[in-house]
């Protein structure tokens, strides 16, 4: 399985907006800044998200991203599903077998994809984006401030 910088990006900025969200949607720009990823490519993943039911987002000078679930109900899974679709290694797998295969019905080998996927996905959705979160904490990654004001007498 090869996965696209899709995939990768969107669960990095996932893990961005879990990471750093303090009450108020996290912008694509702050994103963007900390992750080293374009803010166009990261709006265009975003849009798939959205769709998915992984991200929310608000408008205005103080929107931006938000999860639409707690951290620890969304998984690696969740995101690669929404970025990549299906995560089958071969098409023979898939539940709709686009190509046809002559020896599908007969075919010795493909038991074992099926369940090297099953493993894989298995995997993938038992890590949560909370998980991440607590393995940024660990590595000692820097919370952002909120942008709020402050001030001092």
């Amino acid at each position: 399985m090869r996965l696209s910088t899709r995939s990768l990006y969107g669960l990095r900025a996932i893990f961005d907006i879990a990471y750093h969200y303090d009450g108020q949607p996290v912008q694509v720009k702050d994103i963007s800044k900390r992750q080293k990823i374009s803010p166009r490519y990261l709006e265009q993943i975003f849009q798939r998200l959205k769709k998915t039911g992984v991200l929310k987002s608000k408008r205005g000078p103080h929107g931006g991203y938000y999860l639409a679930k707690m951290p620890k109900e969304i998984t690696v899974g969740d995101i690669l599903r929404a970025t990549e679709g299906s995560l089958q290694l071969v098409f023979c797998t898939t539940a709709k077998k686009i190509k046809k295969c002559d020896l599908l019905e007969k075919c010795v080998t493909r038991s074992v994809w099926e369940e090297t996927g099953q493993r894989i996905t298995k995997f993938l959705d038992s890590v949560s984006i909370q998980d991440l979160c607590k393995k940024g904490e660990l590595l000692g990654i820097e919370k952002e401030l909120p942008h709020g004001l402050m001030y001092s007498i």
